[in-house]
């Protein structure tokens, strides 16, 4: 899982991010970068049941309904790689507006307008 989950991960956010986070690692965090590795790119973003547009899609609108702001710029940059378009996120964020808060929806649209 950890080969596959880096193989995705550098697809995703390309490898100048994972080499950044890769050169950031040391043993206190290295434990939590194998897990989110294994898991969340070798076993979630790794299968193929829905495409990784969707995915980016899925993940965006996730990070800003829970109010996890400081991930979205890396998620948005990541849509370059996975094929969700400026509209797509906008439409996401659409989304969020109505079902999880206009005030997280505008942090968000902010937070992208400022990484396009």
């Amino acid at each position: 899982r950890y080969e596959i989950g880096m193989e995705v991960r550098r697809a995703v956010l390309g490898d100048a991010h994972v080499d950044r986070a890769e050169a950031a690692k040391d043993p206190l965090d290295a434990p939590f970068q194998s897990l989110i590795t294994e898991a969340a790119w070798g076993t979630v973003w790794a299968s193929d049941a829905i495409s990784r547009r969707e995915r980016s899609m899925l993940t965006l609108a996730l990070l800003a309904a829970t109010g996890n702001f400081d991930e979205i710029p890396m998620h948005v940059r990541a849509c370059a790689n996975t094929g969700a378009s400026k509209t797509d996120v906008m439409e996401v964020f659409q989304h969020v507006a109505i079902y999880a808060g206009v005030p997280r929806a505008n942090h968000a649209i902010k937070l992208a307008k400022a990484t396009f």
